[in-house]
């Protein structure tokens, strides 16, 4: 199947509603994620690559360039590429502020040098996560076990067999392009060795001194680079939810893998077996959960390990809770309804693959409502995070 050929309506959609709201729209995500594709398949756009010679000459005089446009809409793909992205943007939104423009790239880029202004107010942020469940059928694959095993990058997914080598170049390019040249990292086996580890633990509770131990690099460096993998949105960190008091475990986040592929590929995986498929589709609804995207996002657990897979806070009296089940049947009420005692408003989902239909179930006296990640409703509302 061609990539080209993929429309993403989720994603178009999401680009037309953040153009409504600033005059500026960030593209963000992974390497070979798809924003180049999909930024090329708007309509009425320019379209620049300002990864090469001659997309960048014409952007050395902006003002020049944003008169000559005649298309309502700009695109300027890997536009970290160039000296000064943000003046670039900066003058667009300011003295041609009827013009809408897409700039895509690394998503480090507001962490770079280069980006010398946060464009507060003119921009929204689109992170594109790797493809999700409701996207599947476009991409011509039907088997959920699939897209665990192979990941969400577009490239892996539609490769007419599984390879081992995509995810070992991919792992390089990352390296090449997003962490030594934007970070100076320099010590590339180590790096690399805490991202293997980070894979291969995707779910666990973050340990910072058996990580140093495991890398031979020290606490602060360390911490540095998770740093520098959650602004590359390589890694997750999501915080636990504690509003209780001494009863729930305050202190330990927990570290997600951006994508199952790559989850796979660290742990040696060339097939599933059933055991493996739970954790792993605890990644995916995490994906679901990013690209809705919810304003916050917790994992809750108590000091009797009874736990709460991810909680959504809508205000101090509703927090809605949701567990990942890849079998409905094996799911237990217990950890929601410890929740609950504590915190009793709020909707309770359990999130399983292949449903076509969401149905309820009463437990210990809690509604529990059975849903996909395509019929997943939060009730958030329709914003754009504004910045990085």
């Amino acid at each position: 199947m061609c990539l080209v050929m993929i429309t993403r309506p989720l994603w178009l959609a999401r680009i037309e509603r953040a153009w409504k709201q600033a005059p500026v729209t960030w593209l963000a995500g992974v390497r070979r994620a798809g924003k180049t594709v999909l930024a090329g398949s708007l309509k009425d756009t320019e379209f620049i690559n300002c990864d090469l010679p001659g997309g960048a000459a014409r952007l050395q005089d902006p003002e020049a360039f944003f008169r000559s446009v005649r298309q309502p809409r700009i695109v300027l793909d890997e536009v970290h590429q160039l000296p000064d992205p943000s003046r670039l943007l900066k003058i667009a939104a300011d003295a041609f502020p009827r013009l809408r423009v897409l700039a895509t790239g690394s998503s480090t880029l507001a962490a770079t040098r280069k980006f010398r202004d946060s464009l507060t107010g003119r921009k929204r942020t689109i992170r594109l996560t790797p493809v999700l469940v409701e996207e599947l059928p476009a991409f011509g694959v039907t088997s959920m076990e699939e897209r665990l095993l192979r990941g969400g990058l577009p490239p892996a997914l539609l490769a007419n067999n599984y390879s081992w080598e995509f995810y070992a170049e991919w792992l390089d390019s990352y390296f090449a392009r997003d962490v030594q040249e934007l970070f100076h990292v320099e010590k590339r086996a180590v790096f690399l060795r805490l991202v293997e580890l980070v894979f291969r633990q995707s779910g666990g509770l973050l340990e910072i001194t058996s990580l140093a131990k495991h890398t031979g690099a020290s606490r602060p460096t360390i911490m540095n680079w998770l740093d520098v993998l959650q602004v590359t949105q390589v890694a997750h960190l999501i915080r636990p939810f504690a509003e209780g008091g001494r009863r729930e475990l305050l202190a330990q986040p927990k570290l997600y893998a951006f994508d199952t592929g790559f989850i796979c590929h660290t742990r040696g995986w060339d097939k599933l077996r059933p055991d493996d498929c739970g954790p792993l589709w605890e990644n995916l609804v995490l994906d679901t959960l990013l690209a809705i995207p919810v304003s916050r996002l917790h994992f809750w657990r108590d000091k009797s390990q009874r736990e709460v897979d991810f909680v959504v806070p809508f205000s101090r009296d509703r927090v809605d809770a949701i567990e990942c089940k890849w079998n409905p049947a094996t799911f237990a009420v217990e950890g929601i309804a410890a929740f609950r005692a504590n915190y009793p408003q709020g909707r309770n989902f359990v999130v399983c693959p292949n449903l076509t239909k969401s149905y309820t179930r009463r437990m210990k006296n809690l509604t529990i409502e059975f849903t996909s990640p395509p019929l997943l409703a939060l009730d958030n509302p329709s914003v754009i995070p504004s910045s990085d």
